[in-house]
């Protein structure tokens, strides 16, 4: 019988404690209640046999006794796995033998704690297994929870992107310059064919332009079009993406990067709603919806002169910001399942629970991009149908082991504790730079090797140097 499950794609976690002492049993309650967790605690062994051939286990994670009056732990673990509950076990047991360990891990428990344990090795260990539940329910599961779109940038369940959804839904309707601000790889483009494909456009053309990538000696010709003969190469007349994109949508991507020259010529097409082609006489109106993207700070760049103040409001109606990986690691699981889904063939594998500690340890300076690259690599090095920790990329596994521990905020009782969100954001900067640091060290001040021993690519990790002021001639 294959049990259902309703806990599938929801928020708190919910726990399953059997235990027959209870004083145990009362203290792992407090503790992880405290901690925002739904539980539930059994003396009985035999009632969650009873539930479990009824079909019914809505646990994320199940702390299960060894030693329990009724049955024996080791047979309600069996009928976890029998009844194909998708709950992550966690054994608990006062024997510290290795014997005893390694029975329940071949048993198919997600972990084995022995008594007495510390409450931090208790609560990190069920947050693990909840990941684990959750990434195995994604890929089991008949319908995906976020749709079919195998590029779909609504998928996740974290506070920074049911805001990205909700505003998705008030914005696609509304004929309104959208600024989207994110880092590399975080998918600000998918966002912008979604913003394309909700609204009353989706029939018209969505064209997408890259203004970091084009040489500025071109980029007036791939706006604007050029006519026939109006420089050398011109063999043709090209209409320019504006025109391409008439009653549609445009995607300008980096527009940050965008040579403050050609800013003014473009600002000009975004008010008059016309375009004149390079060598051309005349102008031709277009209706256009603009979408820009950028990875770096807009404000900033006006204040340095390096962006027209009058281009950025006009671009600047409404900003919706993307939040980078690390910032919701909370969906690593069913991202990790989706592109297990999109890249693993008709029988997808799984991961690993030390897999996915790994990837959960991880920093994604790459963000979304990143993983997927990364697990694309980890499917194709994996034997058979589980990815080892040994099939993810050494950057990856390096990050989540053995690695210098990211700096953390001074508990110095005279000092002012930061906000959390504030301190993480100060510790994982603080990270990244030491990261970088590190790689350029070890490529001795080459950024093609550095950015290959880090899983980037040549154009983002350059851009993170930038970002952190790091010149790699220091380390030649």
């Amino acid at each position: 019988m294959t049990v259902v499950d309703p806990a599938a794609g929801t928020g708190s976690v919910k726990l399953l404690v059997v235990e027959d002492d209870v004083e145990v049993a009362k203290a792992i309650n407090r503790r992880m209640s405290a901690e925002g967790m739904e539980v539930e605690t059994s003396i009985e062994g035999a009632a969650i046999v009873a539930k479990l051939d009824a079909g019914y286990s809505p646990w994320d994670v199940v702390v299960l006794d060894v030693g329990l009056p009724d049955i024996s732990g080791m047979d309600l673990l069996h009928r976890f796995r029998e009844t194909g509950a998708l709950s992550s076990v966690i054994m608990l047991s006062g024997d510290d033998s290795a014997a005893t360990a390694a029975v329940s891990m071949r048993a198919g428990a997600f972990h084995y704690l022995t008594k007495p344990f510390r409450p931090v090795e208790l609560i990190t260990t069920v947050h693990s297994a909840a990941r684990f539940s959750r990434l195995r329910r994604q890929l089991v599961s008949t319908h995906h929870m976020f749709g079919d779109s195998s590029d779909s940038i609504m998928i996740g369940t974290s506070a920074g992107m049911r805001r990205v959804r909700a505003s998705l839904a008030r914005l696609a309707d509304q004929n309104v310059s959208v600024l989207i601000q994110g880092e590399s790889g975080t998918g600000k483009e998918l966002v912008a064919r979604e913003l394309h494909e909700r609204g009353g456009r989706r029939d018209k053309p969505f064209v997408a332009l890259n203004c970091g990538s084009i040489p500025e000696s071109l980029i007036d010709s791939e706006l604007f079009g050029h006519a026939k003969g109006s420089f050398t190469g011109a063999t043709t007349d090209r209409p320019g993406v504006f025109v391409e994109a008439h009653g549609g949508t445009l995607f300008l991507d980096e527009i940050g990067d965008m040579p403050i020259a050609v800013q003014a010529r473009l600002l000009r097409v975004l008010q008059e709603s016309e375009v004149r082609p390079v060598g051309g006489s005349g102008v031709r109106a277009v209706d256009v919806r603009v979408i820009a993207a950028t990875h770096v700070n807009l404000e900033t760049a006006v204040e340095r002169e390096k962006f027209r103040k009058d281009l950025f409001y006009r671009l600047n109606v409404v900003v919706l910001a993307i939040p980078p990986l690390r910032e919701r690691l909370d969906d690593l699981p069913v991202l990790a399942a989706h592109f297990l889904r999109k890249h693993g063939g008709s029988t997808p594998p799984t991961l690993s629970p030390d897999a996915l500690e790994a990837i959960s340890a991880y920093n994604w300076p790459g963000n979304v991009r990143e993983l997927e690259n990364a697990l694309m690599h980890s499917i194709a090095l994996r034997q058979g149908d589980v990815i080892g920790r040994e099939s993810l990329p050494q950057h990856v596994i390096g990050r989540a082991r053995g690695s210098s521990p990211i700096p953390l905020p001074s508990l110095d009782d005279k000092e002012e504790m930061k906000p959390l969100t504030e301190a993480k954001r100060l510790a994982s900067t603080a990270f990244e730079r030491a990261y970088l640091q590190r790689v350029m060290q070890r490529a001795h001040g080459s950024v093609s090797e550095a950015a290959r021993l880090s899983g980037l690519d040549r154009t983002n990790f350059r851009r993170l140097l930038q970002r952190h002021g790091i010149d790699p001639q220091e380390f030649k």
